[in-house]
Order: structure tokens, then C-alpha cells, then sequence
């Protein structure tokens, strides 16, 4: 995979930073409680301004690769569209709710109290209303996928999920009996969506005036990559700090929320995959729909939870669970369409209602 990874060092073994930055986390989280809670306190109108900061870092240089102009594309092979559509805004997070319930209020009601049940719940639909977005370009890649159509795939997602995210969110966090303050919903949509693609709006226009060749954006989103991991990375340490110990108390709970998570990943994956070979779209169209309806935009969704619930909350905890599970699960099913291309190769292509 080395020579075609476009993740670096860093990000093909994420998941490991993110073990390790979980590891120091707790450890100094266990070690120096005072200063987590100084940093805790840091806070306005629910949102802490070290954690804010720390998402921006994550969040903008993946909105500088969100390209509106695609958007002339979409009658361009509409069934990969059609299925990335329904996958995650009709049937992904309401899935994901449902496997929350079943595992925290049933199978696992004896080991979790009632509350933080809620709260774990709570930071599973979170992840399951908020579709991939920068990602997706990776796992695109790595199975070889329509790049330009990904790309309408990934600008659509998120102009809906400016509108959608919230209504969703809030509907199911509703009927799972959970209180959701509407103006927190809303202001976190405008922190971490609005504001941050704006900004990647902005930056990619002045960019492209500047050189139309797109290769003066490219640097400048390669130089950010580095600081959005980091980003990530220290958002990891805090969260885990703040959690110290009730990890400490309770260390197998990461893998009861990592449970119902990975049923879900592979679950949506195989349904998407599965539609997309019956529907006869070409793999280089299905690898990357059904890869985008699997993986999160977890950095909104740790950025949400964090604004509604708070740091030291259960809901936090289970979307930063996410991240350390999304890595290893995208990999290994990335591995598994690269496996299955032959299959779909067999399958008639489809014909474009709008020739290019």
C-alpha cells in the first residue's frame, strides 16, 4: 500500500496514534487532574475554546477539497449518487440509533448505569448523522475510484448535512429520550459546518484565482494535513484526560461502545456494495459510495457531542471511540473492494444520462 497511500506515515497508522494519544491521555489525565479541569473550564456557551480551536485545525483543511462547481456534474451517472444519498441520510443514521438502543438498553443494560447508557447513545448517533467528508478522497483513492465523482458525492453530502445534520440529530436523540438544548445543535452546525466550509470556500476560490491549475491549492492543502492530524491527535489527549478515570474505573467500556460501531461500519458497507453490484454501477463509482456511507465525519461529531453534552460526557467518549475504530475497519474493507473488482468488471457498465 505504500506506494499508493496518500495518508503519509501518520495517517495510515492512525489508529496506533490514536491508541497511543488514548494511553497518554489517560496517563496524564490520572496524573495532573487539576490541569485537565483548568482546561475544562475554558469554556462558553458549552463550547470549550481549546477543544473549538482544535477542530477548526481538523476540520478547515478538509472544506479547502470541497468543490461547489462539481455540483454541474449531477446528472453524470446518477446511481453511485442515488445509493450514497439514501445510505447515509435515510438509512445510516437511523441503523445507528437503533444498534445504540438494542446494545446499551438491552444487551449491555446490566454493565452500563441508565445515564451514561444515554450518553453513549447519544455520541452513536452523532457519528451516524455525520457523513465522511475529507476522507473519503483517501479511501477513494486507495481503490482506485472516479476521483471528480467523488467529488460531487462529497459536496453534495455536505450541503446537505448543513441543513440535515441538525433536524436528524436532534429527531433521533428525541425518540431515544434524550434532551437536546435546540440552540446548542444549531450553533454547533454553524461553529463546525458553516463556518469552517466557508472558510474552505473562500480559500479555494482565492487560490484558484491565483493559479487555475489547482496546483497552488494542492501544496497549501498538503502543508495543513500535518496540523490536522495533530489536531486530531490533541484532541484525542484531552478528551481521554478528561475521562481518565472513569476509564480507570471502568477500562472494558471502549470495547462495549466499540461493539455496536463495528457492526454498523461493516453492516452499511456490504448493503451499499451489494446494491451498488445488483445496480450494476462500475466499481470505480461503487468502491467509494459505499465507502463513504461506512466511514464518519468524526470530527463534528466529537465537536457536537462535546458542545451538547460536555467533555467528561459519555457521548464524547463514544465518538471519539469512533476514530479509533474507523481506521482499521476503512482499511480492511478497502482491501476487500480492491479483492472483489473483478466482479463488477463482469457487470455491464453503466450508460450516462448526460454524456461528458
Amino acid at each position: 500500500m505504500s506506494e499508493e497511500s496518500p495518508l503519509g506515515i501518520f495517517g495510515r497508522y492512525l489508529s496506533l496514534w490514536v491508541g497511543l494519544c488514548i494511553l497518554v491521555g489517560i496517563g496524564l489525565g490520572y496524573a495532573f487532574p487539576a490541569l485537565f479541569q483548568l482546561v475544562a473550564n475554558l469554556e462558553y456557551a458549552n463550547v470549550n475554546f481549546i477543544v473549538a480551536v482544535l477542530i477548526w485545525v481538523m476540520i478547515y483543511p478538509m472544506m479547502t477539497q470541497v468543490d461547489f462547481s462539481s455540483l454541474k456534474d449531477l446528472g453524470r451517472k446518477p446511481r453511485g449518487l442515488c445509493i450514497t444519498l439514501v445510505v447515509n441520510w435515510l438509512i445510516k443514521p437511523f441503523t445507528m440509533a437503533g444498534l445504540g438502543v438494542l446494545f446499551f438498553e438491552h444487551i449491555f443494560a446490566g454493565l452500563v448505569e441508565p445515564q451514561t447508557a444515554k450518553e453513549y447513545i447519544a455520541g452513536m448517533i452523532l457519528l451516524g448523522v455525520a457523513p465522511c467528508t475529507a476522507m473519503v478522497f483517501v479511501w477513494s483513492q486507495l481503490t482506485r475510484g472516479d476521483t471528480s465523482y467523488t467529488l460531487v458525492q462529497v459536496s453534495i453530502n455536505d450541503l446537505i448535512m448543513v441543513f440535515a445534520f441538525a433536524p436528524i440529530a436532534a429527531f433521533l436523540l428525541g425518540i431515544t429520550n434524550i434532551v437536546v438544548p435546540w440552540e446548542t445543535l444549531l450553533l454547533s452546525v454553524v461553529l463546525y459546518v458553516v463556518i469552517p466550509l466557508v472558510a474552505g470556500y473562500i480559500t479555494r476560490h482565492t487560490l484558484f484565482k491565483k493559479d487555475y491549475t489547482g496546483e497552488t491549492l494542492k501544496r497549501f492543502a498538503k502543508h495543513l494535513e500535518p496540523y490536522s492530524i495533530i489536531g486530531l491527535l490533541a484532541t484525542v489527549i484531552l478528551l481521554f484526560g478528561f475521562q481518565a478515570q472513569i476509564i480507570l474505573d471502568n477500562p472494558f467500556i471502549i470495547g462495549l461502545i466499540a461493539v455496536p460501531l463495528l457492526i454498523q461500519s461493516y453492516s452499511i458497507f456490504f448493503f451499499a456494495y451489494g446494491w451498488s453490484y445488483l445496480w450494476k454501477v462500475p466499481h470505480n463509482i461503487a468502491a467509494p459510495a459505499s465507502l463513504i456511507g461506512t466511514s464518519n465525519f468524526f470530527e463534528l461529531a466529537v465537536a457536537v457531542a462535546i458542545s451538547l453534552f460536555g467533555l467528561n460526557s459519555g457521548a464524547a467518549l463514544a465518538t471519539v471511540v469512533g476514530v479509533l475504530v474507523e481506521v482499521p475497519v476503512m482499511l480492511s474493507l478497502v482491501a476487500f473492494a480492491n479483492r472483489t473488482k473483478r466482479l463488477f468488471s463482469k457487470r455491464e457498465p453503466i450508460v450516462p444520462i448526460i454524456n461528458e
